[in-house]
């Protein structure tokens, strides 16, 4: 009889537990974590107030509304170029939105959907300074963020150069005003946001190369093609009706940053 009695009880505690949940009681349905930066003006930076704002913070809010969550069910989580790939296979994270260019390399551990962005690499200098061309980079020190297609990169292109990576681009950056660095490398979507910042202006200036094309996507983690399909449609519908185009108007806009038009969807399959 008490084993009858105890089934009971438990079942009553199921059919509760089931209930409570079904009403969206507390789960972990109710948020979604999504990876930003949490130091790039224009993209991803996190205010001295808390707030989250950037080009990528309103790319991952739109497509976090139309996976059903309200900003406020929206929580995100600082993802450093070197850490994104562990992120995600880890699960600290549903998906990242922040400057992730979209490469085999990476997509040998991680799935992308877009992509939503292109960039371009390129230098930020001091202002009243110049780097003539292409050539001139192997003598220059240069800094950029370990784990970074940037640094990648210019490891491959100009190894002669001196390369300083760092943790985050704003420690390139100080390293850059106190003149321990001739230039910090990355994409120009990035530095163009440093350079507008206030306490920026009239310090830096970009000059003017593209070394490469990066191609942003949203990270996932892999093997999950329904939640790439779900983010795709998002992005498509961002771009049709005009809120991406808004979007790159209110955070390039002020640094007189030209933006090309949002790239032809490639992770589809």
């Amino acid at each position: 009889m008490r084993l009858r009695k105890a089934s009971a009880l438990a079942a009553g505690v199921l059919a509760l537990s089931l209930a409570a949940t079904a009403c969206g009681g507390g789960g972990d349905d109710d948020k979604i974590s999504v990876g930003i930066k949490y130091d790039q003006p224009g993209l991803g930076l996190k205010t001295p107030d808390g707030d989250f704002v950037g080009f990528d913070v309103d790319v991952a809010t739109y497509i976090a509304g139309e996976l059903g969550y309200e900003p406020d069910q929206i929580d995100f989580v600082e993802s450093p170029s070197g850490d994104r790939e562990t992120m995600l296979d880890r699960g600290d994270v549903d998906f990242i939105v922040a400057s992730y260019s979209i490469t085999d390399e990476r997509k040998e551990q991680v799935d992308f959907a877009g992509p939503y962005f292109v960039a371009h690499q390129d230098l930020l200098i001091r202002d009243g300074e110049s780097v003539p061309n292409e050539e001139a980079i192997a003598d220059l020190t240069l800094c950029s963020v370990g784990g970074s297609t940037s640094a990648a990169n210019l490891a491959e292109q100009y190894p002669g150069a001196g390369l300083e990576e760092l943790g985050t681009y704003s420690e390139c950056l100080t390293g850059l005003e106190n003149e321990t660095v001739d230039a910090l490398t990355t994409d120009d979507s990035i530095l163009a946001g440093y350079a507008a910042q206030e306490q920026n202006q009239g310090k830096f200036t970009l000059a003017g190369l593209s070394l490469s094309d990066e191609y942003y996507g949203v990270g996932i983690p892999k093997g999950e093609t329904e939640r790439r399909d779900d983010i795709n449609a998002a992005i498509t519908k961002m771009v049709d009706d005009g809120a991406w185009q808004e979007a790159v108007d209110e955070h390039f806009g002020p640094a007189g940053h030209e933006v090309e038009p949002a790239p032809e969807l490639t992770e589809t399959s």
